[in-house]
């Protein structure tokens, strides 16, 4: 990334006013270091700052690049919407781009989240979408976890899923969780890490 700003001193408040009067613009997400300089020197502070276009325009390039590399024309939109950025692609091979199961859409993502690791520290996450192959999916495992919760609760007996991904796992404990007698828990490393539902003890 080589848009960052970075800014140094002892007053954060002065920090603050000249990464706003430079960057020229409201929309500046900042990450701040207090660091101890010496006993008698004090402290000092370092504020960390990219704007939201420029973020953007970072991961613009990424998908330029991606699209150069994998000789595929891809659209996209990118949203900012609270700590999630959005990154919405559309191709004529969304096939490809997603990959068996997901997998090349997962390393997509893994890859822009590596690439623009700095973002955490802003507090900002990276969801990457294929024409919302993740939502026809996500709408999909509601629908079967819901299903899996009332025969679990007519016939007393725990159901083991196939391994899920991090966040497949946390959707299913919500899910789980609207049922007043069920209880969910994860099992295993990952990428074999499984969830059972079952009746609460």
């Amino acid at each position: 990334m080589n848009t960052l700003h970075k800014y140094e001193g002892k007053s954060l408040e002065n920090l603050k006013k000249q990464c706003i009067d430079e960057l020229n613009t409201d929309e500046i997400y900042t990450h701040v270091e207090e660091i101890e300089t010496g006993i008698f020197k004090g402290k000092k502070y370092i504020l960390t700052a990219m704007t939201k276009e420029e973020i953007i325009n970072e991961i613009k390039n990424f998908i330029n690049q991606l699209s150069k590399n994998m000789n595929i024309e891809i659209n996209y939109e990118i949203r900012i919407e609270n700590e999630n950025i959005n990154v919405l692609l559309v191709t004529d091979n969304n096939k490809i781009m997603i990959g068996k199961e997901g997998k090349t859409l997962d390393a997509i993502q893994i890859v822009l989240r590596q690439a623009m690791k700095d973002l955490n520290k802003f507090g900002l996450r990276i969801i990457v979408d294929v024409s919302n192959y993740k939502n026809k999916k996500i709408k999909n495992l509601e629908y079967e976890i819901k299903k899996i919760c009332k025969e679990v609760l007519k016939t007393k007996m725990e159901v083991k899923l196939d391994p899920m991904n991090s966040y497949e796992r946390r959707k299913v404990h919500s899910i789980v969780g609207e049922f007043e007698n069920l209880e969910s828990t994860s099992y295993g490393e990952a990428p074999n890490r499984y969830t059972v539902i079952k009746i609460k003890d």
